[in-house]
């Protein structure tokens, strides 16, 4: 009896988890998997990098952050860049079109 009570609460575990959570977008990440990430990735990226980088401008929020990481990953082949790179790149690119 205690096998079979036991046996319907691992069951009961397992189906009422919680579905596993998506990997995030990391800055390790290459920018080749920019484009196969979903969007929940690519818009939580995009705040992470916003909030980090809104002190250094208004305008960098995740909205230019989603454009700039898509065009960067959409031109050409970015090879074994990584997102630390493309977002270095964003930035640079916004603060040097403000100077």
């Amino acid at each position: 009896m205690a096998v079979k009570t036991l046996r319907v609460f691992l069951l009961s575990l397992v189906c009422l988890a919680p579905p596993a959570q998506a990997a995030k977008l990391t800055l390790d990440d290459k920018v080749a998997r920019w484009p196969r990430a979903t969007t929940g990735e690519k818009v939580d990226f995009a705040t992470r990098m916003g909030r980090a980088f809104s002190s250094l401008s208004p305008e960098l929020d995740m909205n230019y952050f989603i454009k700039c990481l898509e065009e960067t990953a959409n031109i050409g082949n970015p090879g074994d860049i990584k997102l630390e790179q493309a977002v270095k790149i964003c930035v640079s690119v916004k603060k040097d079109a403000a100077d």
